[in-house]
């Protein structure tokens, strides 16, 4: 089983020559090894609603993925059907629950709606949104030299009394690194994230 494992990092290390330095793509890990933290923010684009906000409470629901998709670490593609994450870093929280905290911060950024929430404030609220992430990964260009951060959200908004659809749309957005290295990366998706929720922001507001 040993051998079988190095085997494995040997095989993985020579497919990935063209990543290097703090960019370089690894499965494996030291759970020992303390991780860079990095975090997405709303973006500071949004515009606020004019007038009162909607007497409405939206509530965000936990948003589902894939397996790969649930957990803290960056993923980044070295191919379409290969799933890696870039070594000794980490977002702040699971990819769900970022999503989850994005969408939130976004909406309230709007002023649109009484209220925005994880949980009801009563037994439930006017509107639950629903979101599924498809997308939420860097693919490796096929030169091995840099990376491209997409980002897709499928989103529902539900109206809780009738458990009625009202709004559907899917949000996607594609942003370039200039390189493979960590940083640059991670500028690239800050840039597919702001665009997805300025849009998802401005949707909002329109629907409710």
């Amino acid at each position: 089983m040993k051998m079988l494992t190095l085997l494995r990092k040997a095989i993985a290390l020579a497919a990935l020559t063209a990543l290097s330095g703090c960019a370089a793509i690894s499965a494996v890990s030291d759970a020992a090894t303390p991780l860079d933290v990095y975090e997405l923010r709303a973006p500071d684009t949004i515009t606020a609603t004019r007038g009162a906000p909607a007497p409405s409470d939206v509530i965000i629901e936990l948003p589902t993925t894939s397996g790969a998709l649930s957990t803290d670490r960056i993923m980044i593609r070295p191919n379409a059907l290969q799933a890696q994450y870039l070594p000794d870093v980490r977002w702040s929280d699971p990819t769900p629950v970022m999503v989850q905290t994005l969408m939130l911060r976004s909406i309230e950024a709007t002023g649109a709606v009484r209220y925005v929430g994880r949980e009801p404030l009563g037994v439930s609220g006017d509107y639950a949104i629903v979101t599924e992430v498809i997308d939420f990964q860097a693919q490796v260009t096929p030169d091995g030299e840099s990376a491209v951060a997409n980002i897709t959200l499928l989103v529902r908004m539900v109206r809780e009394r009738d458990a009625r659809i009202v709004a559907s749309r899917r949000f996607t957005a594609s942003m370039p690194a200039t390189s493979t290295e960590t940083n640059a990366v991670i500028d690239a998706f800050s840039g597919a994230s702001d665009q997805v929720f300025a849009e998802f922001a401005a949707w909002v507001q329109s629907a409710i």
